[in-house]
C-alpha cells in the first residue's frame, strides 16, 4: 500500500476543449480557432493546482475510450502522478467557446457515461488501498453511481483516518455529511439547500454553516461567494476574504483551483487564515486566464500577498 499525503478522486473527469469564434449566428456554420485541450474534472483540476503550487498528489480518475487516453496524456504533461481506472464508456468532453465580437463565453457540459456496479466497486477498492492524509472527492457523479457513493468514500476516509474534502452538491453531499467529512466548499445556494431553505443572505451564511458543523457533519465549511470572495467557518471562527479585483477572462476551473490552493495549504500546515487566502488567491488567479487553463503560479502568489494584508 503506497502512501500519499494527498489523493484526489474524479469519477466523472472531462477532456476540456476551448476555442474562439467571431459571431454566433443561428443555422450558419461557425468558424472556430484551433482548439485547446486540457485535462479537466474536479479532482483532476485540484491535482493540477496542487502541482502548480509545488505540491504533489495522486490523481485517481476514470478513463474510457480515446478521450480517456488523451486525458491521461494531458495529466502526465502536467507532471501529476495519476492512477487511471479503466471503464467501458468513453470519457466525456466539455466545450468552452468565446465570441470575440462580444467577449461572451459559452460553456457546454456533457453528462458522464454510465459506470457499472463492478467499476464502482473497483473505484472504491482503489481508494481503500491507499495510505493517505488528505482525500479530495470532487465533481459530479456519473449515471450508474448511487447517490450514496460519496458516503461510501467518507466511510473509507474515516477508517483510514484521512481528512476528506468533498466538493459536490445536492443529495450526494448530504449523504457524505451523514458520515462526517473534514471540509466542504458549497456556494451560497448549495449551502441554503443543505439547511433546507430557499435562499440565504450574506449575513446569514455564518449561522447556516455553523448549523451544519454543530450536527457533526463537517469541521470546516468554506462558502464560495463568487466575485465577492469566500468565507471560512469553523465551530468557533468566521473569516470573510474579499476577492481581488482582477480582469476576468474565464471562470472555468476557478472553484477547483480554490480547493487545490486550500488543500495544498492544509498539507503545508498553514493556518486557517492562510488556507482561505490561498484558496481565494488561486481561484481568482484562475479567472485571469482564458478557457480551461487554471492559474499561473506568479499570479496566485501575488494575489495571496495582497490578501495577506487584508
Amino acid at each position: 500500500m503506497k502512501a500519499f499525503d494527498i489523493v484526489t478522486l474524479t469519477v466523472n473527469p472531462a477532456l476540456d476543449k476551448s476555442t474562439h469564434f467571431k459571431g454566433l449566428v443561428p443555422e450558419q456554420k461557425i468558424r472556430c480557432d484551433e482548439p485547446r485541450y486540457d485535462a479537466g474534472g474536479g479532482g483532476v483540476n485540484v491535482s493540477k493546482a496542487i502541482s502548480r503550487l509545488g505540491g504533489t498528489s495522486l490523481a485517481v480518475f476514470t478513463s474510457g475510450g480515446p478521450m480517456g487516453k488523451m486525458l491521461e496524456e494531458l495529466v502526465a504533461k502536467e507532471s501529476v502522478e495519476f492512477k487511471a481506472i479503466e471503464v467501458q464508456t468513453w470519457t466525456r468532453e466539455s466545450f468552452v467557446a468565446v465570441d470575440d465580437n462580444t467577449n461572451s463565453q459559452y460553456r457546454f457540459g456533457f453528462t458522464g457515461g454510465k459506470i457499472s456496479e463492478e467499476e464502482s466497486k473497483r473505484i472504491l477498492e482503489t481508494i481503500a488501498n491507499f495510505d493517505l492524509k488528505f482525500l479530495v472527492a470532487s465533481g459530479s457523479l456519473n449515471e450508474g453511481l448511487s447517490i450514496d457513493f460519496y458516503q461510501k468514500i467518507a466511510e473509507i476516509a474515516k477508517k483510514s483516518n484521512a481528512k476528506l474534502i468533498v466538493d459536490t452538491s445536492g443529495e450526494s453531499l448530504k449523504k457524505a455529511l451523514e458520515i462526517g467529512v473534514y471540509m466542504i466548499k458549497p456556494n451560497v445556494g448549495e449551502l441554503a439547500k443543505l439547511i433546507g431553505v430557499e435562499r440565504l443572505e450574506l449575513e446569514e451564511v455564518n449561522e447556516a454553516a455553523k448549523q451544519i458543523i454543530a450536527k457533526g457533519g463537517v469541521e470546516i465549511v468554506v462558502v464560495s461567494l463568487g466575485p465577492q470572495g469566500a468565507v471560512l467557518v469553523t465551530k468557533d471562527s468566521y473569516d470573510f476574504v474579499p476577492a481581488p479585483n482582477v480582469a476576468k477572462k474565464s471562470t472555468v476551473g476557478a472553484g477547483d483551483s480554490m480547493v487545490g490552493g486550500m488543500v495544498w495549504a492544509l498539507s503545508q500546515n498553514k493556518s486557517l487564515k492562510e488556507i482561505i487566502r490561498w484558496g481565494v488567491a488561486c481561484g481568482s488567479a484562475a479567472t485571469m486566464n482564458e478557457g480551461t487553463q487554471l492559474f499561473k503560479l506568479e499570479d496566485a502568489k501575488r494575489l495571496f500577498e495582497w490578501l495577506q494584508k487584508k
